[in-house]
């Protein structure tokens, strides 16, 4: 099984350099040369990696890109046409960082940010929020990672009979941090899949204290907690704002036996993204895999809850299903 390094802005940086050739460019359109290698390389990847690669009309579409990027004189005039690129691709996840640290996006999904309550639990039940995370580098995934264990560890005891999991408002960010700590409850095994265009299948997982990706550790906690009471009863909480990585954590506890979900739908970027160089310093974080449950059903769409909720509502009713 071929691995895939997943990125998810920002799950797992795996920058592929590329290169293209300006003659792919048609001789009567007088474009900047730089200009057309730039976008004739950004192209090239997208053709070979997006997970809409074998749906696109691959020449209409460059044709389309290098047209919008006809009048620009170097790099940093191409954002119409990079743009463009976006728009067509469909996924509504792609997206373009420049060398500046600004974003380029052809999504049209607005999922915005709830506000609610600080939340009370009776004391046979626990609580843990996960919330984004942006970090990439090893000490700071691991201390993530770790905080959400000792959160975990903070509240367990013998009268704990059931979790609370509150995803609200994950925005997502690196999946993996998210995974190895909240893995003491979501349990060991394979959590999910990342899906392919050509139907590669890579799982990920949670096994003593590390968020794997097909036999490939990406975040390991250094002192693994594990439950008393263990494979609890829990219920997730999810709303329109979880996005991306919080949904790869949703999804992860979806076929997990004694679980349940509530609230309103996630936002529906359930893909996974890969991180391509291109030029003048910019990066492309390219759509190229849906996410898919531990029985393969597969994402890319909204994560529906198993039970509807409503803010004013969504804790008593994970309170009682827990207590029921």
């Amino acid at each position: 099984m071929k691995f895939i390094k997943i990125f998810f802005f920002i799950l797992l940086l795996a920058f592929v350099s590329c290169s293209s050739n300006s003659d792919d460019v048609a001789p009567e359109m007088q474009i900047n040369r730089e200009v057309a290698n730039f976008l004739n390389q950004m192209v090239d990847i997208m053709e070979e990696n997006s997970i809409n690669k074998n749906t696109i009309d691959w020449p209409g579409f460059r044709n389309q890109v290098l047209e919008k990027g006809f009048s620009a004189q170097n790099i940093a005039q191409t954002d119409d046409a990079l743009r463009q690129a976006l728009v067509l691709l469909g996924d509504n996840h792609s997206f373009i960082v420049k060398e500046d640290g600004s974003f380029i996006s052809g999504s049209n999904i607005d999922c915005p940010l709830s506000s609610f309550d600080a939340v009370t639990t009776p004391a046979n039940i626990g609580y843990v929020q996960v919330s984004s995370f942006f970090g990439t580098d090893a000490e700071s995934t691991v201390a993530f990672a770790e905080s959400v264990q000792d959160a975990i560890e903070a509240q367990d005891s013998e009268d704990i009979t059931g979790w609370i999991v509150d995803l609200r408002n994950n925005t997502g960010g690196n999946m993996w941090p998210m995974l190895a700590g909240i893995g003491p409850i979501l349990g060991e095994g394979i959590a999910g899949y990342f899906i392919g265009p050509n139907d590669t299948q890579t799982p990920w997982s949670f096994s003593n204290g590390a968020a794997i990706i097909g036999s490939n550790t990406l975040v390991q906690v250094t002192d693994n907690y594990e439950l008393i009471n263990p494979n609890p009863k829990v219920a997730v909480l999810m709303n329109k704002a979880v996005t991306s990585s919080g949904e790869a954590t949703a999804i992860s506890f979806v076929g997990r036996d004694n679980t349940m979900s509530f609230g309103t739908e996630s936002c529906g970027l359930s893909t996974a993204n890969s991180g391509f160089d291109l030029d003048a310093g910019y990066t492309l974080l390219l759509t190229i895999a849906y996410m898919a449950d531990r029985d393969q059903n597969l994402f890319g769409i909204p994560v529906t809850p198993d039970t509807p909720a409503t803010e004013e509502t969504i804790i008593q009713d994970a309170i009682d299903y827990l207590n029921n």
